[in-house]
């Protein structure tokens, strides 16, 4: 796996930051919710005796991960349509006319470790599907210049017993999604030509649905308008072990475009886009362990990533040299309530806006976010050479993520960013570095961290800090000087690339 660490010494170079701490002689007052007004930002508490540990930095996915390779083909099948403007017949949208033949496919070529390769044949590039479901031991890979396209029509996704695929509802879970993984060691790839174009997964969110008038993603903003929920499909779903998705795009998606819980999840080389401005979008929603995301770029209507906690922990991540365009983040939560550890953020950039100028509904860089009504404890996470350009709220550190409430306390500690610079950042930033409490504080090393907007806001932290030129100050806060090495990092921002 691809690794690129800022140069240190001492106890640095083993991966460790020592933070000297200076705790409160009297204990601060209790946190309210954000909902109910959070308490007023004051001065520091007072000093008292010093202490001194050392802070371990994550390490990310146990596993040794190198680039992907595509499996030998067991079946090969060859396109029959030709989309025009990304749409089909009216009968053909009623009934998509390659599901059958695809899933059968895959059936047959199940536990082989070989893949379905869907083809070109002659001027006809599309599939048209509805659901499929991607088994053990088999891999479906799509030709560059080949596109399979997502059904339309809600029907087809429908979930028994569920509220209506395509409709809002007083609640979700209506539609399968387009691509189900349930089978370990099993995969979703693309061929990438001489010319950097690869295959890709269209699901057509911005298209209306087959006989009416409205889209997926019309469904989105009208459940959120209306405080309820939709019923959209996923892009893929998958929960099996050794996964991996490889050269491919993965475009327009109804909702998620990619959630996994399991263990050992590989994203090499993908490229997500989605505007700015569809709704609940996120580009991938890892849980379970040992998940790398390398070589990626990833342009979404929510965060980019969002590693996930609540049914099961989140522990051995990597995210590395990758970039994100106009989401709310590469976010951990707001579910962490089974806890979260050892994730490692790596040489990746994020901009405020996705590649058609549109500036993110929530505009953050670094975040991890949570409540008491789903919170956990979220230690050993590394944020490493973080490039931020355009972006509103470069760090946000969030434990009153919404006004729910409950027992389930976010206990966010262990945090390192080291090496993050903030360029271009928009009027009014502000960074936001909170802990739930005093019994709750946030543990934080700022070390090579350089922000054009410097404005903090802060409360019930104990923030260790190194070549930076951030001050916060606030309630329940200590701030201490660590030692360090390394330097701000040097950064460019790569254009989204042609699909």
């Amino acid at each position: 796996m691809r690794r690129s660490l800022i140069p240190a010494t001492g106890l640095a170079a083993a991966g460790l930051v020592v933070l000297t701490l200076t705790p409160a002689t009297a204990a601060a007052p209790a946190a309210s919710p954000r909902g109910a007004g959070t308490p007023a930002r004051g001065p520091a508490s007072a000093v008292g005796a010093v202490t001194t540990r050392a802070v371990a930095a994550a390490t990310g996915d146990s596993r040794t991960v190198s680039e992907p390779v595509r499996p030998a083909t067991c079946t090969a099948l060859p396109a029959r349509l030709t989309a025009s403007n990304r749409k089909f017949t009216s009968a053909q949208e009623a009934s998509p006319p390659d599901t059958d033949r695809v899933q059968a496919a895959l059936t047959q070529c199940a536990g082989t470790g070989k893949a379905v390769e869907l083809t070109a044949s002659g001027t006809s590039t599309a599939f048209l599907t509805g659901p499929l479901t991607i088994g053990a031991g088999v891999t479906l890979v799509i030709d560059s210049g080949v596109t399979l396209y997502g059904s339309l029509n809600p029907a087809g996704y429908q979930v028994s017993g569920k509220p209506t695929c395509g409709t809002v509802a007083d609640d979700s879970g209506g539609c399968k999604p387009l691509i189900t993984v349930s089978g370990a060691h099993a995969g979703l790839m693309g061929v990438r030509d001489s010319s950097g174009h690869q295959g890709t997964v269209d699901a057509r969110g911005d298209l209306p649905l087959y006989g009416q008038s409205t889209s997926w993603w019309d469904i989105a903003l009208q459940a959120k308008n209306s405080g309820k929920k939709q019923n959209n499909p996923r892009m893929v779903q998958a929960s099996a072990d050794d996964f991996t998705i490889y050269d491919l795009n993965l475009i327009n998606s109804p909702n998620f475009h990619v959630a996994y819980k399991g263990n050992g999840f590989t994203v090499w080389g993908v490229r997500i886009k989605t505007p700015a401005t569809a709704k609940n979008t996120d580009g991938i929603d890892p849980s379970g362990s040992n998940v790398t995301i390398n070589d990626s770029y990833i342009e979404a209507g929510d965060d980019g990533i969002a590693i996930k906690a609540g049914s099961s922990s989140a522990t051995n991540m990597t995210i590395e040299n990758s970039h994100f365009y106009g989401t709310h983040g590469m976010s951990i939560g707001s579910e962490t309530n089974a806890g979260a550890s050892n994730i490692l953020f790596s040489n990746n950039t994020v901009s405020g806006k996705d590649s058609a100028g549109n500036v993110s509904t929530s505009n953050n860089g670094i975040r991890i976010k949570s409540d008491s009504s789903r919170g956990g404890k979220v230690s050993q996470v590394t944020y490493q050479n973080t490039c931020l350009t355009g972006v509103k709220e470069p760090l946000v550190f969030d434990p009153y993520y919404s006004s729910s409430t409950g027992s389930l306390i976010p206990n966010f500690t262990g945090i390192l960013v080291d090496g993050a610079k903030a360029v271009s950042s928009p009027s009014g930033a502000v960074s936001t570095l909170d802990g739930y409490s005093a019994s709750y504080p946030l543990g934080l090393t700022l070390r090579n961290v350089q922000l054009d907007a410097t404005k903090t806001t802060a409360q019930y932290a104990a923030i260790g800090v190194y070549n930076t030129d951030l001050a916060p100050s606030g309630t329940g806060v200590t701030v201490t000087s660590v030692s360090g090495g390394g330097s701000v990092p040097t950064c460019t921002f790569p254009a989204f690339p042609k699909l």
